[in-house]
């Protein structure tokens, strides 16, 4: 039988869950690493605009690369999708003539 020592020990066996404590683990270490990129990348940097030069923070300029691109990305997965969509359609439509049966 449980002596009453035993019953806190159960409770925290009964509680543990690890997945929480490594999802926990993995984001304390994942903003760790944030927080020292944006650190390692203070210095400035010049950047040409063809039209125009700025001077900015080097995070800034891989925040605003890394923004171009995601939509740039997503613009284009969105265009191959609707013109695969376009000539998936096209295809399966059968012509008039086969549809009233005449062959």
């Amino acid at each position: 039988m449980d002596t009453p020592e035993r019953e806190p020990e159960r409770e925290f066996v009964r509680n543990w869950q690890p997945r929480l404590w490594f999802t926990l683990g993995l984001l304390i270490l994942i903003a760790a690493y944030l927080i020292a990129f944006v650190v390692g990348n203070d210095e400035e940097a010049s950047v040409n605009f063809v039209f125009a030069e700025a001077t900015t923070s080097l995070i800034w300029v891989i925040l605003l690369s890394l923004l171009a691109g995601l939509v740039g990305g997503v613009l284009l997965s969105q265009l191959y999708g609707r013109r695969h969509r376009y000539i998936s359609e096209a295809s399966v439509e059968t012509p008039s003539s086969m549809d009233a049966g005449d062959s």
